[in-house]
Order: C-alpha cells, then structure tokens, then sequence
C-alpha cells in the first residue's frame, strides 16, 4: 500500500475559522475555499498546487487512490476536504495526530509544531497567520508561493513523524484510527430534522414554565442554601465539598466545581435550566445540543465526530463540539436526540453493548475466579451480592436489594468508601445511614478478597514507579509495567501514562500523584485498577469492532457499545454477527467471561 500524505490550505478570516466553528461547519460552509494543497507520495518530493476548485481536483484525480493511505495531521480536517469537497476515498485514512495521542498519552501536547520539536525536526513557520483574510486571488505570486513553502513544509513533517512513529505503532490501532476516522469522513446516519425542531420547542417551553412557576428571583439562585431546595425539590442531591478556606463541608455550586458541571449534562432539562440560570447563561446544554443537531442537518447527514484516544485510559470520546457519548437516555428528555439520529432508507441500526464488561475485567484480572464463574455461567451477580449484603435467599432479594446490589458490585470494585458509597445511593434515591453504608462495603471487600489484593498490588506498583524498582501488576501476560516511561504498556502494545509522578506524604504515608494539564491528580490502588479495567475494556472493544467492520459499517461508538449500520434485509443475520463478535475475546483474554446484548431500530434510540 502507497502513502500519500497531504496537507489543505484553506481561506479562514476572524469569524470563519476551525476556532469559532465545527470541523463539519467551517468545511461545508459557503465561504469555504481550498487556496491549495501539498501532496508527498511516498518518499518523493512534496508538491504543491494552487489553483481553482477544478483544477485542484483535476490534480487530485490524477492519482489512483483505490490502494492508498492518506496521511495528515489532523485527518478528520483533511478527509473531510477530500471526501466532501472532491470526492475522493483512499483504501485507509492514518493520522499522526491521533497516532501521537496514543503514543505520547493524552496529557502531551501533540500540535504538529510541538511536535517538530520534541522529535528534532524542521521548525513548522507561520505563513498561515499572514494569509487571514486572503483568498485565493488576493494572494500575489510571491505570496503564494511561500504560502505554497509552508505547506509543503508541514507535509514533510508530518511524513517524517509517521516514519518516526509507525515502528512503534500496533498496527491494529492503525486499523482502529482509520475506522474512527471514517464515522466522520464518510458519514452515513441522518438526522431527523422535524423531530429536533419539535424537541427543541418543548425544551425552551418546558424552561420558561419552570422558571415562571418556581417564580426564583436572582437573589434566591445565588444564594446556596436556597439552591439547594429547590435542587432537592427535583430530587437532585445538592453537591458538597470541603471549603478550602473553613475546612468544613460546604456546597459545590461554583463553576468550577465538577460535580456542579456535570449539572449542566442532567439528564432533566428542569436541571439544566437552574444551572443555567444561576450561571447567566441563555440556554442550557440540551438547547445548544439540539440547536448544533438542527444545523447540521440543513447542511447535511451527520458525520460523527468521535475522537480516538481521548481519555487517559485509551477510550473514545466527543468531538467537534458534539459529545456524544453523553446523548441522555433517561429523565423527560430521554432518548430524544438519540431518536433524531437515524438510519438512511433501506437500512437499521443496531447497537450492542458489552455487558458488565469493567466489573467482568476487574473479576477475571484481580483473579477473583467465584465472581469469574457466576458471570461465566451467566448468573445475576447482582442478586447474589445483594444475598450476601442482607442474607437472604437469591431467590428472596427484591427490586431494591437487586439495585444495591448492583451499585455494589458496580461501585466498590475500584475501592469506594462507605461515605462515598452512601451518597452515590442517595443519588439514586435510597437513603441509608453512613453505619449500613460501612457494613455494605465491608461485606463486599470480604466476599471478593482477591480484588481487595489487586488494589494493594497496585498501591505497591505506584510505591516501584515512583522508585523506578521494577514492578508487576494483574493477571500474569496481560499487563506490563514500563518504569523508564512510568507507564503501564497495555495489551494493545500501548502506554497508559502517571508522567511526572510523585509523592507527598499525607496522613503519615505517602500520597501520589501524577502531572496534567489542569494540575496534579491524586492517584492511588483502587483508582489505578479503575484505570486499567477500563483500559483492558477499552482493548477488547477496539478489537471486537474491527471484526464488526470486516462485514458491515460502524458508525458509532459509545462507551463499551458499538453501532453498526446494516442494510434491512440482512438485519437478522447482521445482528447475530455483530453479537458473535462482541462475545468473541483475544487469546490475551482467555478465561474471561465475555457477553453482550442488542438491539435494532431505524433510529438509534429506537435500539431496545
């Protein structure tokens, strides 16, 4: 397979440009112009072509680009350019910005700049702030042609990483950015444009309603005690933290408080509209959501925008200012936005989701092989801890036992405390005093003894990390742990990274913590395993859906499901494949009990 590497130079000004709109606005908006593009097939010399927009694809249509992959440094911009504006699609998309992501962790700034730099490169320039404003034709010879320099020179660097880059690069996770890549460069979901429209209008109705009928002057929203109440009133548990200042609990309402953000992302819109409110902001999440869906589809179908390794632990995120790995299922706005995503004519949705599959990991990795045979006989786990929390019989729990237990074997695997543990439970309704919450936790860590140890082996590997002694952790031949890179290596062959990691002591022992972007993170044992359940998740699914890909299109990817689009007619045979392969596991993965459930609708909402 022939490289090509490439880089666009479009027409931006201060309005209209990919720092004030989407990815999908700024290329299918009316003033989007292509000035030119740099081309590197292979190692040969980079070329550069200006032109109008049929030249430019006359040029680009000269190449065979049924056995290419195309490179870029961002490629999610750049495919999008040569897909939608000269339709062109290569045999595979790669990306050294993903690639980068991967290697480097996400907490590294991985700019094609920085880059240069850190791999000892040529300096990257800056002739694009010198061509703001300018279209093709303003553009005189000269500079033209060192806009044309600057370009190439960015394709150089960009071919030179990915020389430099894919040695160490699985070649399935090249398979996997490609995919990704591919839910936004070639999309293939509608969306309901009707439906949005009529969503977006009860949503602003229901706001207004609310806001009327609390009759909450400004005064009571600020206040925090009067927040609180009418929070409560709506059944949400006011957040709490412990004030830097006093030392004592107070509540977490300032903006930049996580628990009060994840306010804004409620799945009741009542919610959203008070945190709106007390913000000064105009719309809530939901309206600017719906708003975003609503443009999108007067410009077209939706390309999904999913970021590959997003997280720390490898997962996938939102993209282009539309997460959706968020969309709400649940609260009066359920399923709405999930609806308005739909399948084309002639064709289903199918959504499979991998059951359990953290607490599934966490059993089979920690060794905890009765837990590991309940889920392998496919036993309700949740039953059975809920038999041991109040001793009854299995067959004796009810609905609300069921629900502890669940959040139980949920929660606490990764070493939740009982205050923690009762809080989580009053968020869902079920109050319980902070002495059952304690008993609840101790008869869990005494059932599962062996993910008790997994947490200490963990706290013992931050201890060798931080000494740069060699260290082990799980599972033997599943993980490895790198002390140069104080990393980590995951079963895909990739570092999960603590940079910079370091101790303080707190409470007479050390405490550690490891560097990002917004500061130091508190780490310790139990959220180490957090970290590598959803990691060796994160590796199976990656797998699964490259087994998917081989028969039917993905075009989503949340959490630990997948959704493939399948033509009607193959909806049966589709969905029993698309399940085989979510129950197939990597050989790495032996003995781990693997399960799933689907279902198919035209919308994605309608998957029950």
């Amino acid at each position: 397979m022939k490289l090509i590497t490439l880089d666009f130079e479009t027409f931006y000004d201060r309005d209209y440009s990919l720092s004030k709109l989407t990815t999908e606005n700024y290329v299918r908006h009316r003033d989007f112009e292509v000035i030119g593009v740099a081309v590197k097939q292979w190692d040969e010399n980079t070329e550069w072509v200006s032109g109008t927009h049929a030249q430019i694809k006359d040029y680009l249509m000269g190449y065979d680009w049924s056995d290419k992959m195309v490179l870029a440094h961002n490629t999610m911009f750049d495919g999008a350019i040569l897909n939608w504006s000269f339709g062109i699609t290569p045999k595979i998309y790669a990306d050294t910005l993903c690639m980068a992501r991967a290697l480097h962790g996400t907490e590294s700034s991985v700019s094609l700049a920085n880059l240069a730099k850190a791999y000892g490169l040529q300096d990257k320039g800056d002739e694009v702030i010198r061509a703001m404003g300018k279209r093709r034709v303003d553009f005189t010879e000269e500079e033209l042609s060192r806009y044309g320099d600057y370009c190439v020179t960015d394709v150089d660097i960009t071919h030179e990483l990915f020389m430099r880059m894919i040695n160490d690069f699985p070649r399935k996770e090249l398979k996997l950015i490609d995919l990704t890549l591919r839910m936004f460069v070639e999309p293939m979901v509608d969306l309901d444009a009707g439906l949005l429209e009529l969503h977006l209008a009860e949503i602003k109705d229901r706001k207004d309603k609310l806001l009327a009928d609390a009759n909450i002057e400004k005064e009571e929203l600020m206040s925090n005690p009067k927040f609180a109440v009418v929070l409560e009133g709506l059944g949400v548990t006011p957040p709490k933290k412990i004030s830097p200042t006093t030392g004592k609990e107070t509540f977490a309402f300032a903006k930049s408080d996580e628990a009060f953000k994840a306010l804004q992302e409620h799945e009741d819109d009542r919610v959203q509209a008070l945190v709106a409110a007390r913000l000064g902001t105009k719309s809530t999440l939901e309206e600017t959501r719906t708003q975003r869906f609503i443009d999108i589809s007067r410009r077209g179908i939706l390309p999904v925008p999913v970021r590959y390794y997003a997280a720390h632990t490898g997962r996938w995120g939102g993209d282009d200012k539309i997460n959706l790995q968020n969309l709400p299922s649940r609260g009066p706005n359920g399923k709405k936005l999930k609806q308005s995503i739909i399948a084309p004519a002639g064709h289903t949705l199918i959504d499979c989701d991998s059951s359990q599959i953290e607490a599934r990991v966490l059993a089979w990795l920690a060794e905890q092989d009765d837990l590991v045979d309940q889920f392998d006989r496919g036993e309700d786990v949740y039953k059975y801890m809920a038999s041991s929390i109040y001793s009854v019989p299995a067959d004796a729990v009810s609905k609300d036992q069921r629900f502890v237990g669940k959040t139980t074997i949920l929660g606490a695997g990764y070493g939740m405390g009982a205050p923690k543990f009762q809080h989580q439970l009053m968020t869902f309704g079920f109050d319980i005093e902070l002495k059952e919450a304690r008993r609840i936790i101790r008869v869990y860590r005494e059932a599962n003894d062996a993910i008790n140890s997994l947490w200490h082996a963990a706290q013992d590997m931050l201890k060798d990390l931080h000494n740069k002694s060699p260290a082990k952790l799980g599972r033997a031949g599943v993980l490895r742990v790198d002390v140069d890179k104080t990393a980590i290596i995951l079963p895909s062959g990739l570092p999960m990274y603590y940079h910079g990691l370091f101790a303080e002591i707190e409470d007479n022992r050390p405490q550690y913590y490891y560097k990002t972007r917004r500061g130091p993170n508190k780490i310790y044992g139990g959220k180490v395993v957090e970290n590598v359940c959803q990691a060796v998740a994160r590796c199976i699914i990656g797998e699964q859906m490259l087994r998917i890909a081989k028969k039917y299109k993905v075009v989503l990817t949340v959490h630990d499901s997948i959704v493939a689009c399948v033509k009607d007619e193959e909806v049966a045979e589709a969905q029993a494949y698309v399940e085989e392969c979510m129950r197939w596991k990597p050989d790495w993965a032996d003995g781990l009990p693997i399960n799933c459930e689907s279902g198919t609708g035209k919308s994605y909402g309608d998957c029950e």
